[in-house]
């Protein structure tokens, strides 16, 4: 199950590449995701789930606006890399696979960044509009990731 909600944590960074990791380190700072004594316990710091929290608030209203920049671009596809890594690492550290956790939450971001893609580029050709669509695929990344830090590792 352990690889699952790492890939699956990873899919959401592909997503919204700052949710995942706000509501893992959250999960982390709260004490449903036990990361003392790994080597990404700082995860868990304060201060690291407010930053990131600020980071995914901005991230959900820069994507409504029409100057955002394509989520396939290599900057933000990188930083969904990253963050699906980050996020995948924390999920298997706290089982003791970091590394597995880092690789699948990686891979996930792949897939989520595509498949996000082509979900909401087909929905929002078929409804007329994107706002709806961007709103709903907000909705599932946010469920997906509370699903994910929820189930027991």
């Amino acid at each position: 199950m352990l690889y699952v909600l790492a890939f699956l944590i990873g899919l959401v960074a592909g997503l919204r590449a700052m949710t995942a990791p706000a509501v893992v380190f959250w999960a982390a700072r709260l004490g449903g995701i036990h990361l003392q004594g790994t080597p990404v316990a700082f995860l868990g710091a304060a201060v690291t789930p407010w930053i990131f929290t600020v980071a995914a608030i901005g991230e959900l209203v820069n994507d409504k606006l029409p100057t955002a920049g394509s989520r396939k671009a290599p900057g933000p596809f990188t930083a969904r890399i990253v963050m699906g890594a980050l996020a995948g690492a924390a999920i298997g550290a706290s089982a003791g696979a970091l590394a597995a956790g880092l690789v699948l939450g990686a891979v996930g971001a792949v897939a989520g960044t595509f498949g996000g893609y082509e979900f909401r580029a087909r929905l929002a050709r078929a409804a007329g509009r994107d706002l709806p669509i961007a709103l709903l695929e907000d909705a599932i990344a946010i469920a997906l990731a509370f699903w994910v830090v929820r189930r027991p590792l």
